[in-house]
């Protein structure tokens, strides 16, 4: 499974990047996206108004990941390691890479913060080839 990040999901519906947008199509057939809580929570919030309903049936037909107990105590671990090799990240990507780590999911993001979390081996990337 994939944990496709808010990022790829914006360049997907702008459909500038056709090898990105054939990509995440090809993952969306074969069923190797999960959608983790926070991702669908930003997509959502940020939809206009006329593109919310067909967005939201869109990503109910996607498992969707939520935090658990060991999710929090996870975040808790990783923060200290975080400040300890001096480093700082926002909530939501924490949260969606412990919920990736979580599935033994992989990431597939945009986002250069979440090569910093693999590079500290908290999450495995994505790279389309």
């Amino acid at each position: 499974m994939i944990v496709v990040d808010t990022s790829v999901w914006i360049a997907f519906f702008r459909g500038a990047d056709s090898r990105l947008v054939g990509h995440l199509r090809d993952l969306l057939d074969r069923d190797d996206v999960l959608l983790a809580a926070p991702v669908r929570l930003e997509l959502l919030s940020g939809a206009p108004r006329r593109d919310y309903g067909r967005l939201d049936r869109l990503l109910t037909a996607l498992p969707v990941a939520y935090p658990t107990e060991k999710t929090w105590e996870r975040l808790d671990g990783w923060v200290r390691k975080t400040v300890e090799a001096g480093e700082r990240f926002g909530f939501a990507d924490l949260l969606i890479a412990a919920l990736a780590a979580d599935e033994k999911a992989a990431v597939w993001s945009l986002d250069r913060d979440f090569r910093r979390l693999g590079r500290l081996g908290f999450v495995t990337l994505h790279t389309p080839s």
